[in-house]
């Protein structure tokens, strides 16, 4: 029987990145257009990056293994 290569999350290494800590940190969403709707104040706390909680770190490395990250 054949056995089936793992595709590599590739779009996990887009949105994902670890930081020194280990920690995972992500981009934060809508901020990308009707920009002139939201106020000063809201588009800055969403262009700063976030963690992500703990109860999911265990599920999202799981999928960085098949992804190549440095």
């Amino acid at each position: 029987m054949k056995n089936y290569k793992l595709k590599r999350k590739s779009s996990l290494k887009k949105r994902i990145k670890i930081t020194s800590n280990g920690l995972l940190k992500r981009k934060k969403a809508f901020k990308n257009h009707i920009l002139t709707n939201k106020s000063k104040r809201r588009k800055r706390r969403l262009s700063n990056f976030d963690i992500i909680k703990k109860s999911l770190n265990n599920k999202i490395k799981k999928l960085f293994l098949y992804a190549k990250i440095s």
